[in-house]
Parts: C-alpha cells; structure tokens; sequence
C-alpha cells in the first residue's frame, strides 16, 4: 500500500489529512466486510464510520504500520458483531440434526458464489458464522466465546450454512438452465 507508512505516522499525531488518506485507502474494502455482516448499506455504513472515530481515537493500540490494515478490520468485524447482537434477533438452533454436507460439494460451487447477492439473502445466524469461521478464519471455540454461544451450535450452524448455500446454488443452478431451455 502506498504511502500507508507515512499516513499511519499522521494519523498516529492526529494529523487529519493523514486520517482522511486512511480512510480513503480502506473505507471501501471495509464498507464491504460490514456489509457482509449486516445485509444492509445503511447500518454497515454506520459501523463504518464508527469503527473509523474508535480507530482514530485509539490508533496508539496499534504499533506498526504494517498492522493497521488487520488491525481495522478486527474493529470493523467486532463492531458488527456487537450491531448484530444488539439490533436483530439472531436464532441459533443447535436442536436439530443437519445431514452433513461434504467440503467437495461445498467447494464444487464456491467459484459461482456472488457473496452480495447470497448474503442477502442467507439468514443472519448463517451468514455471521459462516463470514467468522471463511473469512476471518475464526475456529469454532473462538465464534463460540466470541458469539456467546456453544461450540456446538458454531458447528451445526456452519453445517447448516453450507448446506443452504449448496442447495441455494443448485437452486440457482437449476433457474439457470430452465431459462436456456425456455430461450430455445
């Protein structure tokens, strides 16, 4: 990242021009991941800009440049996590058995994935561990502690998040080729 040294160094004598120049390099990347969370521009929009006031406030907790960017998105994962558990009723059923889905079966599809469109649709205990355990590469004891919730209940959810988006692509899938055979 270019000039993300000299902009750190700024922001870290609470320089706003070095301030803005950060928020410019990443507000978009992490505008995406509290999107990811949420379902929902305006409420990532807030997390963002409050997980910008809270970096620039304790900007001193973070050492190295190199850093910031891992650093920040830690901010903007956990402020969404908290928005999540404090705004919307998140269910987690650990009740119910969910027939095992293969990591090949998940995978065979995950090239076609168009993560906007799916998780807005994908229901929110869903979606928040699945984003926790692919994305920020969280074990299950870590979203458990993280989520309140048990081990268990990390597991059978990703279990029944893969299984969703399989069957929500094979769904997909199946719209797909109907369409060509109707266009022919």
């Amino acid at each position: 990242m270019e000039h993300l040294e000299k902009n750190f160094l700024l922001a870290k004598k609470q320089d706003r021009r070095g301030q803005k120049a950060l928020y410019d390099m990443f507000s978009g990347k992490m505008l995406a991941i509290a999107n990811s969370y949420t379902n929902n521009i305006h409420d990532a929009e807030d997390i963002l800009m409050n997980a910008f006031m809270k970096c620039f406030t304790k900007i001193d907790e973070c050492r190295e440049w190199k850093s910031f960017p891992f650093w920040l998105r830690k901010i903007v994962v956990n402020d969404s996590i908290s928005f999540i558990r404090k705004n919307k009723n998140v269910l987690y059923v650990d009740m119910e058995t969910v027939e095992e889905v293969s990591d090949d079966d998940f995978d065979e599809h995950f090239g076609e994935i168009n993560l906007g469109e799916i998780f807005s649709q994908m229901p929110v205990g869903y979606r928040l561990i699945f984003n926790l355990y692919i994305f920020e590469e969280k074990k299950h004891q870590e979203i458990a502690e993280i989520l309140n919730i048990s081990e268990g209940t990390s597991k059978s959810q990703l279990s029944k998040a893969k299984k969703w988006l399989t069957d929500y692509l094979k769904t997909k899938k199946n719209e797909q080729r109907n369409t060509e055979t109707v266009k022919i």
